[in-house]
């Protein structure tokens, strides 16, 4: 469907849109350009290369980059994390720049920095990324003066290296989770025989901690050379020309300490025999099965290879298809299953293939997964799953070519970066369409089927099964291997039974509603509509992405309402519900209709709301509205399948989050700060048990069949002469029932029973762990008074900002003992009333060494103690503003802050039914605050919100590694000597602590 109108105005429009692009006639020996498409390409004589690209998405902004060719695969045994030890002692200290003066630096200008935000190193390759604004002609000449300290000027100091440490070994600490540990496992496998197996790029806990300063600096000037860097730069510049001239001012005197070395190749040995591992992690969410076959990295140079990567992503859209229907199968093997390919390592390309199970279902899950690709290689894929996947990819290239005006600079970096580091062509957005255009309609069933070749247990197979307690072993996995080997063998596999899909979603269309009452708010640029089945739906059109539009409805009333016995049953509503189908099909039924389409849509029951959301081509606007119409046309009726697949599912969830121990950590912060709330528990197995599968369906029936009780806002690329016949036809053509269906005042809404402690809570949760992990949260209650809600709403936004800054400083860039910190506010748990106060916490949190946790802790109150009776400095404040501003500038670029704006202001407090007059309000209240926040402001407002003095109310829950006895006895000599050496408090301190013990007596 073409939503632009027919008139004369559009055809220049028309002319650019993919369906009017012209085709390319095709030689596929022709060679692809070398030459990055669209950037002013070239090389320094001192051998750097440079990337530079206008984009004005978003406006006054600059992506920049230096991708060094280096990773940890260089490394000698001695030196093993040393080529990250190096991206961190970037931000830490160069030539130039003392003291994180780079952060400083950063912040200051509204560009955050964070972890794995600003630096990246794997095992080829180092790249250190800048976002940062432009308005200022300055700040890109010192942007780029910061990258080009990076490439030669990084000081390597005895005292900088010390003080990095701490975050180092944080970040290698929180490596070391079960994930990491999976992850790791299956590195050494893959990569068996390599250099690369011995080089993961976090290194060796024994280097970081005693690594020397002359060590790491021989590394860095060995192979820090300019020969092997490119810099890039895309942004809202007035031309390239004039930041070619920055780099050449800021990199072009650079040079290289030593002479430079060739990056040597290291190969990684193939093999005929599967590689069988099987991986017992005790705190693993559940079951799982990897397999993953390497080959040597496809050389992309000719439009033939175009072709063949066209045709290798047509076989995973095919597969994953299958997988998925597989998996809404009676009994399923797995929960889920995907395949996909990367380039893990520069020689080699992984085809991969997960699946996640049930407990002792790992043999079931590898059997049917092997069955199904030797299913494809017997007998191909048929042609309606091709046309599916076909369908399915001419629509995304479809949506980037529409866009391909309005693309981020983050993303256009990326393919500069491609292009340095993997020699991946860059022929340019609209020449990628022409030729998907015309060479996919001619791949042909038979060649994707084809693709099924590269994942023969004979291609260089790796196989992994992970299990929480071991049932499966290596004999029984090659006893699988063997069996679907020889069932493929002797042709005894049989073709895939495919199910009838209907062709339309809407079989009989509902008679058009009529528009009540018309609002425009031209403040906010909206129109409101009023419909005949008292719906209210507000739109805003807008030409941020050429390709999008978004949506929400909600209604007031949700789960709060609900008496304590039904709670988990309706809870559950949306899950069960989801996974038998709510439009009418089930999910695998309506995943094969929307081929070709982009809408999705999703519902969600909170405490006082039920939502519906979406995101949608502006062509398939009517796909996405019929399907809002189906969800509330539909009644959900449980089958007896369908229950116990999504009990089943529920079950191992529940069993797999009471083996984390971050799982188990954050259930227990939930439920000391909100007095032990039945809304904040955790489902456990003997509440599922209480489960009652139809009254979640009957509730969740009732939460969507009202239309008068729901707002909806749309934002996006729409046509309102296109947009509103849709909204009247299948939103206006809800039928409203006779008499009103869970339809409730915002006013009258029940609140959730929860209370913050009165008084100081402290305690260590002890969770058995494989390796030692430490967590820490810490919060304060919030109260932010009704007669000055607006404004300290606003304050509550900058103080976190606030809060997370100086914490940072203090216990990494000060005390370097962690990686990095965050601070967040939770309001969520009032009701959405207009009157009275709101509650809600403020939370820091953070991992670090588990012997230090007490004394960071104190140190934490210690600052917020000291901001309350000092307030923060006029640097403290500038920089706070300026990233506030930064953030609400691009937000004004973009279609989910503009969704998320307009929901806030019918949601507000002040909302008396003109949403444009709400909006200004919250808008005006911002922009007082601004101008109010001062040092002397700020300090108040911390006086006002939280506790004060901070260190009379608050929460602090840390995760510790169960111990012995004797071990938590010497663990109170460690951390009062920490405590001593970090800040001089009392020892005694320590007593107070509580200690909550899992599962085994220490």
């Amino acid at each position: 469907m073409d939503l632009l109108p027919a008139d004369t105005s559009s055809e220049m429009v028309k002319k650019h849109r993919f369906r009017s692009l012209k085709m390319v006639d095709l030689n596929y020996e022709e060679v692809l350009s070398d030459v990055p498409y669209g950037a002013d390409y070239g090389i320094l004589d001192n051998g750097l290369r440079y990337y530079v690209r206008l984009n004005s998405k978003p406006k006054m902004r600059a992506a920049l980059a230096l991708a060094v060719r280096v990773g940890s695969v260089l490394e000698e045994e001695e030196e093993r994390g040393v080529a990250h030890i190096v991206e961190h002692l970037a931000f830490s200290a160069t030539k130039k720049y003392t003291n994180h003066d780079i952060v400083k630096f950063l912040e200051s200008i509204g560009a955050e920095f964070g972890a794995c935000q600003n630096a990246v190193t794997s095992s080829d390759e180092t790249v250190y990324e800048l976002f940062v604004p432009i308005d200022k002609p300055e700040l890109l000449s010192q942007a780029i003066s910061v990258l080009a300290e990076f490439s030669s000027e990084i000081r390597v100091s005895a005292e900088d290296l010390e003080k990095e440490r701490g975050a180092v070994m944080e970040e290698y600490r929180a490596n070391r989770n079960a994930n990491g540990r999976m992850q790791d496992a299956h590195w050494l496998l893959m990569m068996e025989g390599s250099k690369y197996a011995e080089r993961l790029p976090i290194g060796l806990e024994k280097v970081i901690r005693t690594v020397s300063p002359e060590i790491v600096k021989r590394f860095y000037t060995k192979w820090y050379h300019l020969q092997n860097m490119a810099v890039i730069a895309v942004g809202d510049f007035t031309d390239t020309k004039s930041v070619v001239e920055l780099i050449k001012t800021h990199f072009g005197g650079k040079v290289s300490a030593t002479d430079y070395l060739e990056i040597p190749k290291f190969l990684v040995p193939s093999h005929e025999e599967p590689r069988i591992s099987c991986f017992v992690e005790s705190e693993t969410a559940g079951s799982a099965v990897m397999i993953s076959c390497k080959s040597p990295v496809d050389e992309l140079k000719t439009i033939k290879d175009y072709r063949n990567l066209l045709v290798e992503a047509m076989f995973y859209h095919a597969m994953n298809q299958r997988f998925f229907k597989i998996s809404r199968n009676k009994d399923p093997p797995y929960f889920s299953c995907s395949v996909a390919a990367d380039v893990v390592v520069q020689p080699i390309k992984a085809y991969i293939m997960t699946s996640s199970c049930k407990e002792k279902g790992t043999l079931n899950a590898l059997e049917s997964m092997l069955t199904e690709i030797a299913r494809v290689r017997l007998h191909g894929f048929s042609e309606r799953e091709t046309c599916v996947a076909r369908a399915s990819m001419m629509s995304e290239i479809e949506s980037a070519y529409l866009e391909r005006d309005q693309v981020q600079s983050t993303s256009l970096r990326e393919e500069y970066l491609h292009h340095f580091l993997r020699n991946e062509p860059v022929v340019g957005i609209e020449y990628e369409a022409q030729l998907q255009k015309t060479i996919l309609p001619h791949i042909s069933a038979s060649e994707v089927s084809k693709y099924s070749e590269n994942f023969r247990t004979t291609h260089s197979c790796v196989i992994k099964t992970i299990e929480p307690r071991a049932t499966a072993t290596i004999d029984d996995l090659k006893t699988v291997v063997l069996k679907i080997n020889s069932l493929e063998e002797n042709r005894n596999i049989s073709p895939w039974d495919e199910e009838h899909i209907p062709e339309e979603i809407v079989t009989l269309k509902p008679n058009p509603g009529s528009v009540e009452q018309e609002s425009e708010y031209s403040n906010i640029g909206v129109t409101e509509l009023i419909l005949s089945n008292g719906m209210r739906v507000c739109y805003k059109c807008t030409e941020f992405l050429e390709d999008q539009v978004l949506f929400t409805g909600y209604a007031y009333g949700g789960l709060s309402e609900l008496p304590e016995s039904e709670y988990f049953s309706c809870s559950m509503s949306s899950t069960i519900a989801g996974e038998i189908g709510v439009f009418g099909y089930r999910p695998s039924v309506l995943l094969d209709m929307l081929a070709g389409k982009r809408a999705e849509i999703g519902t969600k029951l909170g405490a006082y709301m039920r939502t519906f959301y979406g995101d949608c081509s502006p062509t398939d606007l009517e796909t996405a509205f019929q399907l809002v119409y189906q969800l509330f046309a539909t009644s959900v009726v449980p089958g007896e399948e369908d229950i116990k697949i999504v009990m089943q599912m529920s079950e191992e969830s529940i069993n797999a989050q009471e083996r984390d121990p971050y799982t188990v950590f954050a259930n227990r912060v939930r439920e000391i700060n909100y007095g032990n709330s039945y809304f904040f528990k955790p489902m456990r197995i003997n509440d599922l048990q209480k489960v009652d599968p139809f009254k979640a369906c009957e509730y969740f029936n009732k939460c969507f069949k009202d239309p008068s009780t729901f707002t909806v806002v749309i934002v996006g690329n729409i046509h309102p002469d296109i947009a509103r016949p849709l909204i009247l036809q299948y939103l206006g053509g809800i039928q409203r029932p006779s008499e009103p269906i869970l339809k409730y005042n915002r006013d009258d809404l029940k609140g959730l029973p929860f209370t913050f402690p009165t008084t100081i809570t402290r305690e260590v949760v002890r969770s058995p762990m494989v390796e030692a992990q430490c967590s820490v949260q810490l919060c304060f209650p919030v109260e932010l008074k009704n007669e000055k809600m607006m404004e300290d709403v606003h304050f509550i936004g900058f103080l976190s900002k606030l809060l997370e800054a100086k914490i940072i400083q203090i216990l990494r860039f000060k005390h370097g003992q962690i990686y990095s910190a965050g601070v967040s506010v939770f309001l969520g748990g009032n009701k959405p009333s207009r009157v009275g106060n709101a509650r809600g916490d403020i939370s820091v949190n953070f991992s670090c060494d588990p012997g230090v946790a007490l004394a960071l802790v104190d140190l934490a109150v210690d600052e917020i103690k000291r901001l309350q009776e000092e307030g923060p400095s006029d640097t403290d404040i500038s920089t706070v503003l300026e990233i506030e501003q930064r953030a609400h500038e691009n937000g004004l670029q973009e279609n989910y802050w503009w969704l998320d704006r307009i929901l806030q202001s019918y949601q507000s407090r002040i909302y008396s039914g003109d949403v444009g007059a709400s909006f200004a309000v919250q808008d005006e209240s911002r922009t007082d605050v601004r101008k109010i926040l001062t040092p002397v402001t700020a300090q108040q407002a911390l006086q006002r919100t939280l506790p004060f003095p901070c260190k009379q109310q608050y929460t602090v829950v840390i995760l510790m590694p169960q111990a012995s006895r004797i071990e938590r006895l010497k663990s109170i000599i460690t951390d009062a000597k920490v405590q001593a050496g970090f800040a001089g408090v009392i020892v005694l301190a320590f007593c107070i602590w509580r200690y909550s013990r899992r599962s085994s007596t220490s």
